[in-house]
């Protein structure tokens, strides 16, 4: 990086006059946009939008993944200096228009009324071309961001990184629970569960409603390549949407969630997974469950936005300029 870019580059967020390029402002100081994109709630023309829903209302233990989306902006600004590791030179950042229109806007006091503010503000998105990449909050919000895409794709597939299968029980449709988000997206049709994996589970399920897992030993006993040879097997060519709950990962990774499980998935395997999984259909993805007040050094944060990066790649890889 020339002295001369590291003096002119300024604030980014605001003043950067192209969304495209990488960037090289001081990671430590600046406006902290992800991946020091331009903040813009005008969205036509892009490529793959980036938005926050701090939202974590719906947590059965710790909460703090409210303060994930600005936690997770603030850690991506280490990574916009240099194409993204082990893409193959791939640069999403340079080949593609990608934005950062901020976080969904909610009255903290109407929390039924959140769920359809959310859907509302995806299916805006969503009806202007782009696809999204959504920073949470808590894993609840992935049930309105379905209810968006499969009005748009129909029923998807949905790969699912977790601790936890969300699969508990619960005919309430108008309950929020980051616990039930799954099993309600299956019952309203939203997922073809037949057509969908779930990666890491390491806690008990008694209905998994047909949809194929992949637990944490089998992650750790038969390989990565295994899980996405799986993945691939069972997903096949149809629209994919990739939610990543960051109790994916052991707490030694990500310590900083609301409901750590041990035994759980090593960094270096899900960034494996993450980057083997191009070719699949993605059309958007989340992550989910940063909780900040958790992540005394950081780790957490840096993992979700390392997360969010790989999903911008899977997400694009298949529009790349030199397919």
């Amino acid at each position: 990086m020339a002295l001369e870019d590291a003096k002119t580059q300024v604030d980014q967020a605001f003043t950067r006059e192209t969304s495209r390029g990488l960037s090289y402002e001081n990671a430590f100081g600046g406006a902290t946009s992800f991946l020091r994109r331009r903040y813009s709630k005008d969205v036509a023309g892009a490529d793959l939008v980036v938005t926050g829903v701090p939202f974590d209302q719906a947590v059965t233990h710790r909460p703090g993944a409210r303060f994930g989306p600005r936690a997770i902006r603030e850690a991506s600004t280490l990574q916009p200096y240099d194409p993204p590791y082990g893409w193959d030179g791939f640069d999403p950042l340079g080949e593609f228009s990608i934005l950062d229109a901020g976080d969904v806007a909610f009255d903290y006091a109407d929390v039924p009324g959140v769920p359809d503010l959310v859907q509302r503000h995806i299916a805006g998105i969503l009806g202007q071309g782009p696809g999204t990449i959504t920073l949470g909050g808590d894993h609840f919000i992935t049930l309105p961001i379905l209810r968006a895409y499969a009005e748009k794709f129909g029923p998807m597939s949905v790969i699912q990184f977790d601790a936890h299968s969300d699969l508990w029980p619960d005919d309430d449709m108008g309950r929020i629970d980051h616990g039930t988000f799954m099993y309600k997206a299956v019952k309203l049709g939203l997922v073809d569960p037949a057509r969908s994996v779930q990666i890491g589970i390491r806690t008990e399920c008694g209905d998994y409603l047909g949809m194929p897992y992949i637990d944490a030993r089998t992650c750790h006993e038969r390989g990565t390549a295994h899980v996405v040879a799986e993945v691939k097997r069972i997903v096949g060519d149809h629209p994919a949407y990739v939610t990543f709950d960051i109790d994916a990962l052991d707490p030694a990774f990500a310590p900083g969630t609301g409901t750590p499980v041990w035994g759980g998935l090593a960094s270096w395997q899900a960034a494996a997974m993450l980057r083997d999984l191009a070719g699949l259909n993605v059309v958007g993805g989340d992550v989910v469950e940063v909780s900040p007040p958790y992540d005394t050094t950081g780790a957490t944060a840096v993992a979700g936005a390392h997360v969010a990066m790989e999903l911008c790649c899977l997400a694009l890889w298949n529009r790349r300029k030199d397919r």
